[in-house]
This record gives C-alpha cells, structure tokens and sequence, in this order.
C-alpha cells in the first residue's frame, strides 16, 4: 500500500509567511498608537479623580494633564487639542487628537482618538 505525503508546499509556505509577516508588520506599526491611547484616558481619569479638581482654573488643569502626559510618555496630544468647557458647578475635558504613521511609502495609517472626561474630582467616577 502507497501512501501519499501531505503538506504545504514551499509556494504556500511562502504566502503563509507573507501574510503572518505584513500582519505583523501593521500591528507593529499600530501598536504604539493605541498604547499611547490607553495612556491618555488613564491619564485623564486619573486627574478627573483627584480632589477639588473641578474648581481649578482651566490652565492649572492643562499643567496637571500635561505633567501625566510626559510622565506616561504621551508625544502626539498637543495643548491646542485639549479642550476643557465649563458647564454649571463641572467641568467637562475634551481631548481630541490625530495621529498618522507612516506605513510604507507614501501610505499613512491614521488614528483620530475622542476622550471626553467629566471633571468631578471624586473617585469613583
């Protein structure tokens, strides 16, 4: 009784490899973008949750954020991006920022990240 070999072929594997290599490749490029993401809305929560925060002068605000902002090593969040509005007795932060990377040539990934925080100054929120 003959039996046949199976498996891939060198062409198949060759393929496969370039699939599993570009899909490693966009996340590798991707990656740092969105971790830089994360660091921001940790870094907002984390200053709406500290006390008397909501009655703080919108430029102190900036300085306390932007003081997080180096620390957790965030580069693409400009002043011009942060927006903070003033609504009653809270404040509502806004951060709106694009971030592009260039993924091969002239072909850019782009990122638009959205983090809205109310200001409460309390924990739990």
């Amino acid at each position: 009784m003959r039996r046949n070999q199976s498996g891939m072929t060198l062409i198949s594997f060759v393929i496969v490899a370039a699939v599993v290599g570009t899909a490693l490749y966009i996340a590798m490029k991707l990656f740092p973008m969105y971790q830089e993401y994360y660091a921001v809305k940790s870094a907002v929560k984390g200053l709406a949750a500290e006390a008397g925060i909501a009655n703080e002068q919108p430029a102190q605000i900036k300085q306390k954020l932007f003081r997080r902002f180096n620390i957790g090593y965030v580069d693409d969040v400009k002043p011009e991006h942060v927006k903070i509005e003033s609504t009653g007795s809270s404040k509502i932060m806004h951060i709106n920022y694009e971030v592009r990377v260039n993924m091969i040539a002239n072909l850019d990934a782009v990122g638009r990240f959205n983090v809205d925080q109310p200001l409460t100054g309390q924990a739990g929120y």
